[in-house]
């Protein structure tokens, strides 16, 4: 089997952390299977993500039109089809090119257990090792060298471009999040900068501008600053905010990560392409849980999250608001932590 496989497709349609988390795949196979030829299937609106793997050698997207795409896949004559989605549509895809296939396991019915019932039946395995067991027939192993992230050279991020405060060091924090429950709210986000107490980069999509606003202007030091400097010293107050939010695209927010010194991030996308920069990690759980085996991979990390609550975890992906109404799980959770 392993010998017989030349080219090979992998899908994974969405969304930006889901993506990032396949890496290893693409990587342990390029590399343990010297001639294979990989592409890689995903939605356009993710192509960045993607698009700058030296181990992929081609790209599909899929737009508006799934026929269309399923029409330009089947001419490349794949020898396997890796179904990282495991969806409707990819069920489609994979009965339309008629070869053999894999499909990770997303054990929905045991996500629902722990949600609905608090029973938990998850295995200690991380959602990236539950991907592998996809290529393990093909005699492709783990090498454990964690997630990829590649920045294209045109969407580097120059240090001079960072106000001059920041050129030294600085934190990340990543204040967005898909849903609203997965996100601390903002004056929890200021306690937390506040803690942090040193120069913060904030890092979001263009829809996390207005709240990096709120939290930069907070920490706006005063017109009179000459006079308040020393009152400041004495506070040991050294938290100084850049709304980086909706200044950068995904790969320059990438390239931010980056540079940080540590990243505070919540469950979102860019915690997983911090992971990919081996950086340390501060994350915070609001309604999802690690238990669901999409923590930091192969980094240092440190979990906050509120374990007192008996309605953790609500969903598996995420509510606009808390059907409990008090969202405890962001509101009162402790952040206990050192940045030497």
């Amino acid at each position: 089997m392993k010998d017989s496989v030349k080219k090979v497709l992998i899908i994974r349609f969405s969304s930006i952390g889901d993506i990032v988390l396949t890496t290893p795949v693409i990587r342990n196979l390029k590399k343990q299977l010297p001639k294979v030829v990989i592409h890689y299937c995903t939605k356009k609106s993710y192509s960045g993500i993607i698009e700058s793997n030296p181990y992929v050698d081609k790209l599909f997207l899929l737009e508006d039109n799934m026929g269309d795409l399923i029409k330009q896949l089947k001419v490349e004559n794949y020898d396997f089809v890796i179904d990282l989605h495991n969806n409707l549509r990819t069920m489609r895809m994979k009965q339309a090119l008629s070869v053999k296939s894999r499909s990770f396991h997303k054990l929905n019915l045991k996500k629902w257990l722990l949600v609905n019932f608090k029973i938990d039946k998850l295995p200690n395995v991380h959602i990236v090792d539950r991907y592998m067991e996809t290529i393990k027939e093909l005699g492709v192993e783990n090498d454990e060298e964690g997630l990829d992230y590649f920045i294209p050279h045109k969407d580097e991020v120059e240090i001079e471009w960072l106000p001059e405060v920041y050129r030294k060091e600085y934190i990340a924090v990543v204040i967005g999040a898909k849903h609203h429950t997965k996100r601390l709210p903002t004056e929890r986000i200021i306690e937390l900068c506040d803690r942090i107490n040193k120069p913060i980069v904030l890092l979001g999509g263009p829809e996390d501008q207005e709240v990096g606003n709120v939290i930069e202007d907070f920490f706006k030091r005063p017109d009179n600053y000459e006079e308040t400097e020393e009152k400041l010293i004495d506070l040991n107050k050294k938290a100084v905010v850049f709304n980086a939010c909706g200044k950068f695209n995904l790969n320059q927010s990438a390239s931010l990560l980056q540079g940080a010194k540590v990243v505070f991030t919540h469950d979102t996308g860019l915690m997983h392409i911090a992971a990919a920069f081996k950086k340390s990690i501060f994350s915070i759980w609001g309604n999802t849980v690690p238990k669901f085996g999409m923590y930091p991979y192969k980094t240092s990390f440190t979990v906050f999250e509120n374990n007192q609550l008996d309605c953790r975890p609500c969903s598996k992906i995420g509510f606009a608001k808390c059907p409990k109404l008090h969202f405890k799980c962001m509101k009162e959770v402790v952040f206990d932590f050192y940045i030497p």
